[in-house]
């Protein structure tokens, strides 16, 4: 038995001692198992798994038994703190099944996340959402039919360290809606402001827009593609509910439905939801 630190590492270049930041142990006994070829990676926490949705708002969230490599990242990157997604890559690549146990009720069954999963027939796993959201809108008619727009706004993000976790875009191409953190916000609409201030001094753009106080929520599910009516259950639920949606982006893998609320309606919005899809017979 080798009994192996996480964590702590050295820096390539100089040779110091350094550490792998946040998650840094789940990173580093992913990297193992995935060099040793292991049958599964488990990884000890403080809770029983992935659940349906957060527990501390959603009395009645239960743990999923299993999920898919791409069902597990989309949580993780919406806000289900179970696990640092990239360790999911490297055991992914090797096709070895990651087992989330509970260090404090290890009798629990946990959640196993692997690459297939048989006999599979809910349409979402689970349902997560993120806090302090600003949304900024990028508009224009000079965005229309132009080439290199939404490349500017990316990498003039991408260069300031600005990370975005959601796009909503208008068919129409004159308004280009991305989802910030509220820490970010202000620094993101400084960037974009100074990248196309040529076109806002001409009339061209507006000035970015920015709308804070907000959520987004996300539901996922590889399951999703394969069952009709999904999105429209979703915001017809919400609407009966007296839940306004802001914006909202489904990717064409059809694993993540995400879209943005006010901050007020989160609580109310999380529960419906779970009501209706986890509740009930789909």
């Amino acid at each position: 038995i080798s009994v192996l630190p996480g964590f702590i590492s050295m820096d390539k270049d100089n040779d110091e001692t350094t550490n792998l930041g946040r998650g840094g142990s789940d990173y580093t006994a992913s990297i193992i198992a995935a060099s040793l070829g292991a049958e599964v990676l488990e990884i000890w926490t403080d809770v029983d798994g992935f659940m349906t949705a957060d527990p501390r708002v959603i009395k009645t969230a239960y743990t999923i038994n299993e999920l898919s490599y791409v069902e597990a990242m989309e949580l993780c990157n919406f806000g289900a703190k179970v696990i640092y997604p990239p360790t999911i890559y490297p055991v992914c690549v090797e096709n070895i099944p990651i087992k989330v146990k509970n260090t404090f009720n290890p009798n629990s069954a946990g959640t196993i996340i692997k690459n297939k999963i048989e006999n599979d027939r809910k349409p979402i796993k689970g349902i997560s959402s993120i806090k302090g959201t600003t949304l900024i809108t990028v508009t224009g008619l000079s965005m229309v039919g132009v080439i290199g727009v939404n490349r500017r706004i990316f990498t003039a993000l991408a260069e300031n360290g600005i990370s975005v976790f959601m796009v909503s875009q208008a068919s129409s191409e004159n308004s280009t809606s991305i989802g910030v953190r509220d820490e970010d916000a202000s620094e993101a609409v400084r960037v974009l402001d100074s990248e196309f201030s040529k076109e806002i001094e001409t009339g061209a753009m507006f000035p970015m827009h920015a709308e804070s106080n907000l959520a987004t929520i996300a539901i996922v599910g590889e399951n999703m593609k394969h069952t009709p009516g999904i999105a429209g259950k979703l915001f017809g639920t919400l609407g009966r509910s007296g839940v306004s949606v802001i914006a909202c982006a489904q990717g064409a893998s059809e694993t993540n439905i995400s879209f943005v609320v006010h901050s007020e309606f989160l609580r109310k919005s999380l529960n419906v939801i779970h009501d209706s899809f986890f509740l009930s017979e789909y």
